[in-house]
């Protein structure tokens, strides 16, 4: 049985192998050579936790995030670009307000500039769905500025129709299903009150694909059934043939 010792980070957030990832990520992009490109990518499917590694990096390097949705037009993204990097809108101190998308862009790129801090756009492929690729290549430009963008598994794809943009990525970092040792420390989360077994951790890998988000639903679930039976520990005899989530939905009655 594994031993409830807490690693997780300062932030809250469990040190898993995609945060390491992401920090390498970030990490090649702020010590790249003068004349390389600063845009990285960070890829994989949906429940690995990227956006949880997303957090970690931004608090670890002071970076600039934000989480792109489907409801970003040019202006909109530029709007919540100018709230995450604290650039006013309202002018002030002989400053004009911030009236035009073109005034916002020339004011994030400026502030990407100066600060010589990166920029994380999360949930990446709403903003090739949306047409955006050349309005954040033209902020990379005007900015030099180190930039990671997180996406889905198919994200490479999608953007080799963005030559230009393409031709300014770095490198590409791929998402990885959680294993052992990131169930491991998932559990000492999430489930902090009862011992979990590895061999219930190994089955949870195992029907959830490695999904992160799905091991840490089983976790809770585990957690709360245990609470109720008056386990201190757990182990896949122990769970029998209690459901373990995996995500799909449920077949025709």
């Amino acid at each position: 049985m594994q031993q409830n010792n807490s690693k997780v980070t300062p932030a809250g957030i469990a040190p898993l192998a995609n945060i390491a990832i992401a920090e390498r990520a970030i990490s090649r992009a702020l010590g790249r050579g003068l004349h390389q490109p600063g845009l990285v990518v960070m890829h994989g499917p949906s429940g690995y936790g990227k956006s949880m590694a997303a957090a970690w990096v931004t608090a670890r390097n002071r970076a600039y995030y934000v989480q792109a949705d489907d409801y970003w037009t040019k202006k909109t993204m530029l709007l919540d670009m100018c709230k995450a990097l604290g650039i006013s809108l309202v002018g002030g101190d002989k400053k004009k307000a911030l009236t035009t998308v073109y005034d916002m862009a020339l004011a994030v790129k400026a502030q990407l500039e100066q600060s010589g801090r990166p920029l994380i756009i999360d949930e990446f492929d709403y903003v090739v769905d949306k047409n955006l690729v050349e309005a954040i290549r033209s902020l990379y430009e005007g900015s030099k500025a180190a930039i990671l963008i997180i996406g889905e598994e198919n994200l490479p794809l999608k953007l080799e129709a963005w030559e230009r943009f393409h031709g300014r990525i770095l490198d590409w970092f791929r998402a990885v299903a959680a294993d052992l040792a990131d169930a491991q420390e998932l559990a000492r989360m999430y489930c902090p009150q009862v011992s979990v077994a590895d061999d219930l951790l190994e089955r949870l890998i195992d029907k959830t694909k490695g999904s992160v988000r799905r091991i840490c639903t089983n976790l809770e679930t585990i957690q709360e059934e245990s609470f109720g039976m008056g386990w201190e520990s757990v182990d896949l005899a122990t769970w029998g043939n209690r459901p373990i989530s995996s995500g799909k939905a449920p077949g025709r009655g």
